[in-house]
């Protein structure tokens, strides 16, 4: 009969120990601490993670700045074909007179040319 109040009372202790330690594990403030724990181990690799992000966010950023830009460059010189029609059209027409200005030089040139000779011929004529 002792042997059964013996195991009886080695229960109860066995389990108020056991109610006791579930209590204390359980406690709000060992769940706190659990809680910084983790926080304390995930935080660098969140950190990492976040200045990675803006790094990425920083690099598309500036994508986006250079493929508006060039899309903005490609519209306006779509617009300023008109332009590039017209510079074309005068530098034609400023070739031409250019053309035409050699072109009355070099008569102007001849017909001074070939009346320096008949003067020279007609001294030398007359010198005889």
């Amino acid at each position: 009969m002792e042997d059964q109040e013996m195991q009886l009372k080695v229960r109860r202790v066995t389990d108020k120990f056991t109610e006791s330690m579930y209590v204390l594990a359980n406690e709000p403030s060992v769940a706190l601490y659990r809680l910084q724990e983790h926080v304390r181990r995930s935080l660098p690799e969140l950190v990492q993670h976040k200045t990675d992000m803006q790094s990425w966010e920083e690099q598309s950023q500036g994508a986006i700045y250079t493929v508006e830009y060039a899309c903005s460059a490609v519209k306006s010189m779509t617009n300023s074909s008109m332009y590039f029609k017209n510079i074309d059209s005068l530098l034609r027409q400023a070739i031409s007179m250019k053309e035409q200005i050699s072109n009355s030089q070099g008569r102007r040139k001849r017909t001074m040319d070939s009346g320096m000779l008949k003067e020279g011929g007609e001294k030398h004529n007359s010198g005889m």
